[in-house]
């Protein structure tokens, strides 16, 4: 449930901050009657979010055993790879965020409203596709479909709280520490949520080794014992791997942890040479 509420969180706050930052632009420029089109393209990303869900839950249960975990294993990758594009693309723009948006807002209203619709429909669908697909991927994970679904709304209900709170001037957190920190925790998700998919994977016969373990120590940290419970839900974390999942699980958490807590550097400042 928590890994659930962190990815509502986060992508939420991503989708708030840039509503937000559209609609203060609007105001403070004088184009307040530009407002409809932003929601407008809000509320058409939330349908396609909401409906993207709803394919993948309910289309999935018409499968076969091994067509589902195959599908499953599948989305699971591709949600693990947005995911880390994600994490990626936001630890590089969080500081020039508003910036960027103010410049794409201004070539959507010399074009017209259908640009506008368009912008606020982008900047808001990704990150409910992303969530949509992440989300799903944890109650596959879970074989739990509550759960998963209460922490991203419980997450998704924090950040527009967080996103409204932003847009009154009355909350101020570093934004680049924030998605740092947040960002590693969901590197480390992520690699349950690819092991898991790897799981899948073999359980439809696509890839070998589901029998060949690691380790078991089911007897020591049961699947349904509370902690395990919350181990899996938090990090889709398995008793009894395959040596194939956890070689995936190190091979993908290593290099991308290291790579995204890596210290960024910042260009030196250009000198001149005296005439």
């Amino acid at each position: 449930m928590f890994a659930n509420y962190l990815i509502g969180l986060r992508e939420g706050l991503e989708a708030s901050l840039v509503v937000c930052i559209l609609v203060a632009y609007l105001v403070k420029t004088g184009n307040r009657s530009k407002l409809p089109p932003i929601w407008l393209g809000v509320g058409i990303a939330v349908a396609l979010s909401l409906s993207v869900g709803a394919v993948l839950q309910f289309g999935s249960t018409q499968l076969t055993f091994e067509a589902q975990e195959m599908l499953g294993g599948t989305l699971s990758i591709v949600a693990v790879a947005l995911v880390t594009w994600m994490v990626f693309w936001m630890r590089s723009t969080a500081r020039h965020l508003k910036a960027e948006l103010h410049g794409k807002l201004d070539q959507a209203l010399a074009i017209g409203t259908g640009a506008l619709v368009a912008t606020a429909f982008l900047a808001v669908g990704r990150e409910g596709l992303e969530t949509a697909l992440f989300v799903w991927s944890a109650v596959q994970a879970t074989n739990d479909g509550a759960r998963p679904l209460v922490g991203a709304l419980l997450g998704l209900l924090t950040a527009v709280i967080l996103g409204w709170l932003f847009y009154r001037g009355a909350l101020r957190i570093n934004l680049a520490k924030f998605f740092t920190w947040t960002g590693a925790l969901l590197v480390v998700v992520a690699a349950g949520v690819l092991a898991y998919g790897i799981h899948d994977l073999q359980e439809a016969s696509i890839l070998p080794g589901l029998d060949n373990r690691l380790f078991d120590i089911s007897a020591t940290i049961p699947p349904d014992s509370w902690y395990g419970t919350l181990l899996k839900g938090i990090f889709n974390f398995q008793p009894n791997p395959s040596v194939l999942q956890a070689a995936f699980w190190a091979l993908y958490l290593a290099p991308v942890l290291t790579l995204f807590l890596r210290p960024t550097r910042t260009a030196a400042p250009a000198t001149t040479q005296p005439s």
